[in-house]
């Protein structure tokens, strides 16, 4: 796998985790009330935001080692998934030119 690939797999990974971790144990302003002037109830009271990022990073990075290490090892391809036969298989894409 390609350097720009395996980045690229990880941002993925890494902001889909994000949006996972984020809503966890989140306490509003409406909850602990002590709501600001011209913020929202639904506003996070204290976001730690740094602890979220550091918790996203080490997940994403074991979700990221399982993925690219199934791709790498080819234990999964994408004619594995190919279920309405979508793909032409490959001795039948060559051409004796």
């Amino acid at each position: 796998m390609p350097i720009t690939s395996a980045l690229v797999l990880f941002a993925v990974i890494w902001f889909l985790t994000l949006f996972i971790v984020l809503p966890l144990r989140l306490q509003t302003q409406g909850d602990v009330g002590e709501i600001e002037p011209g913020t929202h109830a639904g506003s996070p009271e204290n976001p730690q935001m740094k602890k979220r990022f550091m918790v996203t990073t080490v997940v994403a990075l074991g979700i990221w080692a399982v993925v690219a290490g199934t791709i790498i090892s080819g234990v999964i391809s994408v004619r594995d998934i190919d279920w309405f036969n979508r793909m032409a298989t490959p001795e039948v894409s060559r051409t004796d030119g």
